[in-house]
């Protein structure tokens, strides 16, 4: 660990079965714990943030956290390192070349499209993700995106604390969900979530997506399943949550806003490159389009000169839809629990295992 940590290893012997590394941990004060696992954690988060997750981790594993983005960094941290954990840190080829002890990469959240699944997959490492882990809170965010569209919430905002009282005003321009048809546009573990709540909005919910789940799964979230074009048709809200793949890419693009009905909004929380934000823009500026609710950019961080940031019915949040600090320990404990069954030699759970 180096520079990285003030801790040394010393060698003792390795208990029957445990399928890793093992030694002591010496720290400062010459206090020894078993410590047989080193988590490499890339993604930097704020002090208080990082001990959630250390106070998930399981006996003999420790966490090293990089305090920045650079490359030599990750490559320091990552050269004697069972496990990569990471969020919205890349981990290229290189990175894996630099990690010779490598066991699993392991992503924090859903969306893997900045892992080289391939290079892991060649050199015999599993990558994973926490599948359902932050569901509750991206729904929670989408559906917040959607009653901020509707309600014209950050034009309002701003007004108001400009002294303008825009109460006769905003009535010609603002919406309820109550009643309206809301089409979910992947109906994995987050649309399913998104769902529920649009529901109990007393909302008509459509869905679309390749892998149709079971007549009883319907039925029980009073869902109705709709093939995409006719879903844009029909929709006042148009909701996006499918990852990122090469069949998913600019999957919302300028003919799918030429389906859409004028009064709709757009409400993106899954990745940038689904939506084709030239296209978005476009619709926007010519009326194509009443709204959106962004999360996600094609480019991130987002440039301050977006021009999805000028218009008023547009609200735009710094993809935080899934990070919240009371959901933090729970999607650690996910992450933590795929690196046990790593150690133990148990099969990744189907749902977190990623297949190139």
């Amino acid at each position: 660990m180096g520079a990285v940590e003030s801790l040394c290893w010393r060698k003792a012997r390795m208990p029957r079965g445990d399928g890793g590394r093992n030694g002591l941990l010496i720290d400062a004060k010459g206090v020894q714990a078993l410590a047989i696992h080193k988590v490499a954690f890339l993604d930097v988060f704020a002090p208080e943030m990082l001990d959630e997750v250390r106070s998930q981790l399981p006996e003999g594993f420790d966490l090293v956290a990089v305090k920045t983005y650079d490359e030599r960094e990750k490559l320091d941290v990552v050269s004697d390192a069972d496990f990569i954990l990471a969020g919205w840190a890349s981990v290229p080829a290189q990175l894996l070349d630099a990690a010779p002890r490598l066991k699993l990469i392991q992503k924090w959240g859903i969306g893997y499209e900045k892992i080289d699944v391939k290079a892991a997959a060649e050199k015999g490492i599993p990558v994973a993700i926490t599948a359902g882990a932050n569901a509750v809170p991206v729904a929670e965010h989408t559906l917040l995106l959607m009653l901020a569209v509707s309600k014209r919430l950050p034009y309002v905002d701003h007004a108001l604390r400009q002294g303008r009282w825009l109460k006769a005003e905003i009535r010609a321009v603002t919406y309820q969900l109550n009643g309206t048809t809301v089409g979910l546009v992947g109906f994995g573990n987050i649309g399913r979530e998104v769902a529920k709540r649009v529901r109990a909005f007393n909302a008509h919910v459509l869905f679309y997506d390749k892998v149709r789940p079971s007549t009883r799964i319907e039925e029980q979230l009073g869902v109705t399943f709709c093939p995409l074009d006719d879903l844009l048709a029909r929709a006042d809200i148009v909701s996006v949550h499918v990852p990122l793949l090469p069949e998913t890419t600019r999957l919302i693009d300028k003919r799918a806003f030429s389906l859409m009905k004028p009064s709709a909004i757009l409400i993106n929380a899954s990745r940038g490159g689904v939506v084709d934000e030239g296209a978005l823009v476009e619709a926007l500026k010519s009326n194509r389009l009443r709204g959106a609710g962004i999360d996600v950019f094609e480019v991130e961080p987002a440039e301050a000169n977006n021009p999805l940031f000028a218009m008023e019915n547009v609200v735009v949040t710094p993809h935080s839809a899934g990070g919240v600090k009371d959901n933090t320990a729970n999607v650690a404990r996910h992450a933590f629990r795929n690196m046990l069954r790593i150690v133990k030699r148990e099969p990744l759970d189907e749902a977190d295992l990623v297949r190139p």
